[in-house]
């Protein structure tokens, strides 16, 4: 399987890392459908429910570098 491409930010008990995949509204505030994220690598966590602007964003300039 491959490596995801990226990975978002997460907070856990007031520590800031690196989280093991997207939440669902992560990716629909970005444009992404699920179907699309997997094509494109994108780890994906569907137990998350949180929605972090950082994470959006860089869904967001990853989606605009790869229509360039």
């Amino acid at each position: 399987m491959k490596k995801p491409l990226i990975r978002p930010i997460v907070k856990h008990k007031s520590v800031i890392r690196e989280g093991r995949g997207f939440s669902l509204k992560e990716l629909k505030e970005a444009g992404l459908t699920i179907d699309t994220a997997k094509k494109l690598n994108i780890a994906i966590d569907k137990r998350r429910s949180s929605l972090r602007k950082e994470n959006v964003e860089k869904l967001k300039e990853l989606i605009k570098n790869l229509n360039q």
